[in-house]
């Protein structure tokens, strides 16, 4: 595929599995055997399809209203790189943290590896901390006076 055919991958994984939550689409842009790389999650859910779309499906369990805003998109040879911002609202429960109601405002990096059409390896980094401290479950850091 040609660097142009990757980015379009990409658009439709944010624009129609997450924006629109069309979980279903998972089977279809992503590899079965596909390895995603994220110090946030137990390594037993970072290998295969299913467990990628099972973690896909409870992050927005816990924000039904996240939106993500892809602000820059860069690709070359058979890997994209994105920066991503997603809004949304804590309203479900997140890995045994109630829904809190609060607003989250936060960045994802990810590099992801194309074959055959599909994603088939991903690298993410995730501000997880600052995420836990907008939905309230660990404190905000107090700011040093100026």
């Amino acid at each position: 595929m040609s660097t142009a055919e990757n980015k379009e991958l990409m658009r439709r994984f944010y624009g129609e599995v997450c924006d629109q939550q069309q979980f279903n689409l998972v089977d279809q842009l992503v590899a079965e055997d596909y390895e995603h790389h994220n110090a946030s999650l137990p390594p037993e859910m970072q290998r295969g399809r299913a467990n990628f779309k099972q973690v896909l499906m409870m992050f927005y369990g816990a924000f039904p209203d996240l939106k993500a805003t892809v602000e820059d998109l860069i690709a070359e040879d058979d890997k994209v790189a994105a920066r991503v911002r997603f809004r949304g609202t804590h309203q479900g429960d997140l890995m045994g943290i109630p829904a809190s109601g609060h607003p989250v405002d936060f960045v994802v990096s990810e590099t992801y590896r194309i074959a055959d059409g599909r994603l088939a390896e991903g690298w993410a980094v995730i501000d997880i901390m600052g995420v836990m401290q907008q939905i309230g479950a660990v404190p905000s850091p107090e700011r040093a006076p100026a």
